[in-house]
């Protein structure tokens, strides 16, 4: 604060007043000169004033008024202020402009929206990508231009964790891959990659998949027929029976890694969602149990627990598939003595399937990678109970068509529980029974 300036002032005013009540008692009017002089300098600061304002609103600071006083003070430190004020919006503006123009030379798209999913911006590989006309496009909402069912289910199921694939508008084999980051205050980065070149290897793959085992299935199919034709072939000289079982193991094995490599590729080929058929998934535990207890070698003890009597509502031949998967697994990585629970319950969440067993168990590095295709936490175990690596990947692949997901909790030499869970929206009540049956099959 400038003490010297308001200082100067009171020491003038002062010597106003004196000199004015000094006039006033020769003419004998004192308070008439004291109220003259008070209002000579009421005027002198409203002019002070006047002069201050206008110059603010010509908002020209090279044309900064000599005022006396605190009122010069007081137009050096607004001059100040704006100086401060004008760098900092230059240093802003240089950050934005880097900032647009390191954005625009992305490889990758970029959109801001607003918590409305209204846009905010985009680079220009977003508008190359996507189809945007510049600032015409300022506040649409973005549905309303990419317009995918896809990707509409995608922004409004609010699960942003995984990108979305669609196919590109502009008509040409074109895929994008589009993935939705949250940040700030309810606002969202959208985030635009062409995937075209991986869509099409994936294709690929597929492709060859399919056709290499379509065309495996054959010679496999004769290969175990001239087998099993040896085997049981009394002339056949006793040593060699050793070898053709063991041929004949590895045929059937090869025969099942075929028919899931088929199956998957089956599941693959379409994103359609799966059907809506009620299936009884109380009768269809019970039967997989038979099937458990028909094996030569199995846990000794295989419980079933119905909570819920509901209908799962889906395709019975692929759900019965993924939930196979699940309980043979157990089954074959459980003890003689051991014991596998298969269950099925209905809460506010939807319903959930699961399959629990005192088996071998799983180290927590190997669970995010289990349901990749032809992964094996032990390899040499793996080959020597028959297993293809297939097994999860159709699980998930089913679980993906039924809106489900699949979640693996395990402990090393201790168990595992594999449970999938179904939306509500997949759930139908029984007929003629009651909603909730509690049961347990020994």
């Amino acid at each position: 604060m400038n003490f010297g300036g308001w200082l100067s002032l009171t020491v003038r005013l002062t010597v106003a007043l004196a000199i004015g009540l000094v006039l006033g008692l020769i003419f004998g009017v004192p308070w008439a000169a004291l109220a003259l002089v008070l209002a000579i300098g009421l005027a002198m600061q409203w002019l002070h004033l006047l002069r201050l304002l206008r110059w603010l609103q010509a908002d020209q600071t090279e044309l900064a008024p000599e005022l006396p006083g605190p009122w010069g003070h007081l137009v050096a430190m607004i001059v100040r202020l704006y100086r401060r004020k004008q760098f900092h919006k230059q240093r802003l503006l240089r950050l934005l402009r880097e900032l647009r123009r390191s954005t625009a030379a992305m490889p990758d798209g970029v959109v801001v929206l607003n918590p409305q999913a209204e846009i905010l911006w985009f680079n220009r590989t977003a508008a190359r990508l996507l189809g945007f006309r510049g600032k015409t496009d300022f506040g649409l909402r973005i549905e309303n231009l990419v317009r995918q069912p896809e990707f509409v289910r995608y922004l409004r199921g609010g699960q942003f964790a995984t990108p979305v694939i669609v196919r590109s508008s502009a008509g040409a084999e074109q895929y994008l891959s589009l993935q939705i980051v949250p940040y700030g205050a309810g606002q969202l980065l959208t985030l635009v990659r062409d995937v075209t070149r991986e869509a099409r290897l994936e294709a690929m793959r597929k492709d060859f998949v399919a056709n290499a085992s379509h065309e495996l299935r054959s010679p496999l199919t004769v290969i175990a027929g001239y087998l099993e034709t040896l085997t049981t072939d009394g002339d056949i000289d006793p040593a060699l029976a050793g070898p053709l079982q063991e041929m004949q193991r590895q045929a059937q094995r090869m025969t099942s890694i075929v028919q899931d490599l088929i199956e998957l590729s089956r599941l693959e080929s379409s994103d359609a969602e799966a059907a809506h058929q009620p299936i009884d998934v109380v009768a269809l535990m019970a039967q997989l149990r038979q099937d458990v207890l028909a094996r030569p070698q199995h846990p000794a003890q295989v419980q079933i627990r119905a909570d819920s009597n509901a209908m799962l509502l889906g395709e019975e031949l692929q759900i019965h598939s993924a939930f196979a998967n699940l309980v043979e697994n157990a089954a074959k990585y459980t003890p003689a003595d051991g014991s596998v629970q298969i269950r099925w319950w209905v809460d506010e969440d939807g319903g959930h399937f699961s399959v629990t067993d005192t088996g071998i168990g799983i180290a927590s590095e190997h669970i995010p990678r289990l349901t990749e295709r032809f992964y094996r936490v032990d390899a040499g175990r793996s080959r020597a109970t028959g297993g293809s690596g297939l097994g999860l990947a159709i699980v998930k692949h089913v679980l993906q068509r039924h809106g489900a997901q699949l979640s693996i909790d395990s402990q090393e030499g201790r168990g595992s529980t594999f449970t999938c869970h179904f939306p509500s929206e997949r759930l139908r009540a029984a007929m003629n029974v009651a909603s909730a049956v509690a049961a347990s099959v020994q």
